[in-house]
């Protein structure tokens, strides 16, 4: 409870709300995240369906696939192990539903998106032209991506979220960045994120009353 105590400036009753309420803010943001994750890789496997085939994840793990090359080893046998696993349970939704969000987000890694056609950005259909300073390439996507991942993991790992990174500073910054993130991530994909969530994202009220401890 020490960082809670030092934000809220040795203020015990004002710690345990805020620890209640960084807990009730990882729950709140935990659920959007697992709504985009099921967004995310529910495009990418539609689209690599139409591209690849109706069984495109273990063609590409099996011998002469496209993940059977050294760079994309891990990903080949993260396939597989999950094949494996499901047994004579094995069907192809199965194994999407089976694979986590790190799996999802490496498939706009360099060596993956060639390795997949390099057309995976397509899902992304509403995402901004790029400009001169800006690439809204694939690896732009990665990069996005993996700050989200990071804070799916600190979630699950019970990391608190509601300090600034690092300090033990009450501050909300951080999980407003990322929620507006999400959002925008969840409109490029075209998909009308307002009704998706409706009942079920409270997180700027949450950030609002964390703020106001």
């Amino acid at each position: 409870m020490s960082r809670y105590l030092t934000a809220c400036n040795g203020d015990t009753r004002k710690a345990m709300t805020l620890y209640r309420k960084n807990l009730q803010l990882s729950q709140e943001l935990f659920t959007v995240i697992s709504c985009f994750e099921i967004a995310l890789r529910n495009a990418i496997d539609n689209h690599a369906i139409q591209h690849l085939g109706p069984d495109w994840l273990r063609t590409a793990a099996s011998v002469g696939g496209i993940f059977d090359n050294v760079h994309c080893m891990i990903t080949k046998q993260t396939i597989n192990d999950e094949v494996f696993k499901l047994n004579h349970q094995y069907t192809h939704a199965k194994l999407v539903a089976a694979l986590g969000f790190g799996f999802w987000r490496y498939l706009f890694s360099a060596h993956h998106y060639r390795a997949t056609g390099q057309n995976s950005l397509q899902i992304f259909r509403a995402r901004p032209r790029s400009t001169p300073t800006i690439q809204y390439n694939a690896s732009y996507i990665f990069g996005e991506l993996a700050r989200i991942n990071s804070l799916r993991n600190r979630i699950a790992h019970h990391e608190p979220i509601c300090f600034i990174p690092g300090q033990p500073q009450k501050d909300t910054t951080f999980v407003r960045q990322h929620y507006n993130l999400i959002l925008q991530l969840f409109r490029w994909l075209n998909i009308d994120e307002a009704s998706l969530l409706y009942g079920l994202d409270h997180i700027l009220t949450v950030c609002s009353e964390i703020d106001a401890l």
